[in-house]
């Protein structure tokens, strides 16, 4: 091929790449860290005051663990070229409808098709009632809760890296949720569940309860946790190291046994 045929072929590439940026691979970091994920806590309706000590202990678990942390508030971050910057998006107790956009919803939809990674944590089900796509992501929806108080967590999901190095049965304290459907009716793997006999479950008792799974979506990864309502969960060592599996599944760092009949 004569070199002003392959000149002619450079100019054209370069003027067709960016076309198609939008739906390409997502990005690799451009530092050193093993991955990077954007912490987004907007709220549109009840508002957490756990979502700073959130935000801070996401950002020392990066610091700690070799991954970049971005913390955003403005659902303007939701575009496709930004979104590209990200193997994970941690929706932090974020409320009501915080990404309220048509144009910012079409961009996380294409992020999760384009294999990008989801992680929920607590009120992250009591948002988007409106976005039937983001509820099929999360798995189910916040349906309401009983008083603060002690139950029992069963952790039931063996091999699953935000399981790792947690007791079997887990005592804590913590706002639990009840939910609208039975995740596991949305095809999720089961994580973690909760004995309703440990506690008063109040007037949204399920019986079988789950409070922490994962699945794949759309082409995508997504893991979440209902606990996370207190400000003492952020300090809390054996729920950091939940959050940091679940974090790392999300973002395709750690294995993703995600398969609804597995053990």
């Amino acid at each position: 091929m004569s070199r002003k045929r392959l000149l002619a072929l450079a100019a054209l590439s370069a003027i067709v790449a960016p076309a198609f940026a939008g739906t390409s691979a997502l990005a690799a970091p451009a530092d050193d860290s093993a991955f990077r994920v954007l912490v987004f806590s907007k709220t549109a309706a009840f508002r957490h005051d756990s979502i700073p000590a959130g935000v801070a202990a996401i950002q020392k678990l990066g610091e700690e663990n070799g991954f970049a942390v971005d913390a955003t508030e403005d659902a303007n971050a939701f575009t496709d070229a930004n979104l590209a910057k990200y193997q994970a998006v941690v929706f932090l107790s974020t409320t009501g409808d915080p990404v309220n956009q048509p144009e910012q919803k079409a961009a996380f939809e294409r992020y999760i098709r384009n294999g990008g990674g989801f992680a929920g944590v607590h009120a992250a089900s009591d948002s988007g009632y409106t976005w039937s796509w983001y509820g099929g992501l999360v798995g189910s929806y916040f349906r309401n809760h009983p008083a603060q108080q002690n139950a029992t967590v069963k952790m039931v999901g063996q091999g699953a890296a935000s399981n790792r190095g947690l007791p079997n049965r887990w005592n804590r304290w913590d706002e639990w949720y009840n939910f609208r459907g039975n995740p596991r009716d949305a095809g999720v793997r089961v994580l973690a569940e909760l004995d309703e006999t440990s506690y008063n479950p109040g007037s949204g008792a399920m019986g079988d309860h789950p409070i922490a799974w994962c699945h794949r979506y759309d082409g995508g990864r997504s893991w979440y946790t209902g606990m996370g309502h207190t400000k003492e969960s952020f300090s809390d060592p054996l729920f950091l190291k939940h959050l940091l599996g679940g974090i790392k599944m999300a973002a395709g760092a750690a294995s993703f046994p995600c398969d609804p009949h597995g053990d």
